[in-house]
């Protein structure tokens, strides 16, 4: 159960407030409604009796902060070499509304991002799933929305540059070893 002024994650939309606990009747049934005051001033409802059950969580603490920002640093996982398959293990991560699943995908998306470009729609799901980590990291830190993203932007950044490094120097070996190449520091003057 939760209160007036709770901050909780509602999986799919992100992190809002709880605003009211209502009493409404609609389509001829009466339920408890908890009003959920989202990121844009946008108002959800969400019957209290179901709230757990469609994943509806208290954001995280501190300590799951520092681990959603270790994931964010990790080495990018194996991804799926179909875009169909990769799309649906993706949408599947974000529907569950695990914090470090999202952040899995908003690592992994930007990533591909970097190397090689999204699709249309996996721009867009990079944008959901972001907007959604930092909508629960305001609230956790109590930081301004741009301070959260530029703390995800360079997470991301540091963690791709330190992966390009990891695999481009195995190939580099490789190339040398093949086209070895000798700096003798001597140049021919003519």
């Amino acid at each position: 159960m939760f209160n007036v002024g709770d901050h909780i994650v509602y999986p799919m939309h992100g992190a809002g407030v709880i605003d009211a606990i209502e009493e409404k009747e609609i389509l001829g049934e009466k339920q408890t409604y908890y009003i959920l005051k989202m990121p844009g001033e946008v108002k959800v409802m969400v019957p209290t009796s179901k709230a757990e059950s469609i994943g509806v969580r208290n954001i995280i603490d501190k300590t799951s902060v520092d681990k959603v920002f270790q994931v964010l640093q990790d080495d990018k996982a194996e991804e799926t070499v179909s875009w169909n398959k990769r799309y649906r293990d993706n949408m599947d991560k974000i529907k569950s509304g695990d914090i470090y699943e999202v952040a899995d995908v908003v690592r992994n998306l930007s990533f591909k991002q970097k190397e090689k470009g999204l699709s249309t729609g996996e721009k867009k799901m990079l944008s959901n799933a972001k907007q959604i980590l930092v909508s629960e990291l305001v609230l956790a830190e109590n930081m301004s929305q741009d301070e959260v993203e530029g703390l995800i932007d360079n997470k991301i950044s540091t963690s791709f540059k330190s992966f390009e490094l990891d695999h481009i120097e195995p190939v580099q070996n490789i190339v040398n070893k093949f086209i070895p190449y000798e700096d003798t520091g001597t140049t021919n003057n003519v």
